[in-house]
């Protein structure tokens, strides 16, 4: 493979696992907030949790336990492992 192609894959790769790092890190920063209970009035709040909710919007309410914030920990929590695997996964795989 030419050092040209391989510095290619590199630089995708490097990026698809920035990606996946900021969209898990949005997904546990609202985690946080709403464990913290943050003013959900505030607009910095208010955006975490809207980009949050359509980042999990396949694993919110996946789990249904009696206490509300383990619903938020496990809905929200396996969405952002699922980021954080596949994105690494595939940035893994790009590098090689």
């Amino acid at each position: 493979m030419s050092p040209r192609t391989r510095s290619g894959s590199s630089s995708a790769a490097r990026v698809i696992a920035v990606v996946a790092d900021i969209l898990a890190f949005i997904i546990i920063l609202w985690i946080l907030m709403y464990l913290l209970d943050a003013n959900r009035g505030n607009d910095f709040v208010q955006w975490v949790h809207d980009s949050a909710r359509w980042l999990a919007g396949w694993s919110y309410d996946l789990f249904t336990f009696d206490r509300t914030w383990a619903n938020v920990v496990a809905g929200y929590g396996l969405a952002a492992a699922v980021y954080l695997f596949i994105g690494h996964a595939v940035a893994g795989r790009l590098r090689r």
